[in-house]
């Protein structure tokens, strides 16, 4: 069993409010949700309006597999207009590890 993760760092366009904020998230979490088919959630940054860190997760019985949804979910959120990509991080892990 495989078990990766990644988490987006993302800088929000023109958004003045948590209520704003979470207008732009509800649609991009939904999104990643539908194609990946994974865990996807707010994850930190939740008290300011113009950060915000998502993760997604996703199990899968080979390394591949978890590889190609993670870089479906990274493809996913760059392009996004209204979204900078500030950062990401990985993770990639085995049941055996």
């Amino acid at each position: 069993m495989w078990i990766g993760w990644i988490e987006f760092d993302l800088l929000l366009g023109d958004v003045h409010s948590l209520k704003e904020k979470r207008s732009v998230l509800r649609p991009l979490i939904a999104d990643l949700s539908r194609r990946t088919e994974a865990a996807v959630a707010e994850v930190a940054d939740h008290d300011l309006h113009r950060r915000a860190v998502v993760g997604v997760a996703v199990v899968a019985s080979g390394s591949s597999h978890v590889r190609d949804v993670l870089d479906r979910a990274e493809r996913a959120v760059a392009e996004r207009p209204e979204i900078t990509l500030l950062s990401t991080r990985r993770g990639l892990h085995s049941s055996e590890d």
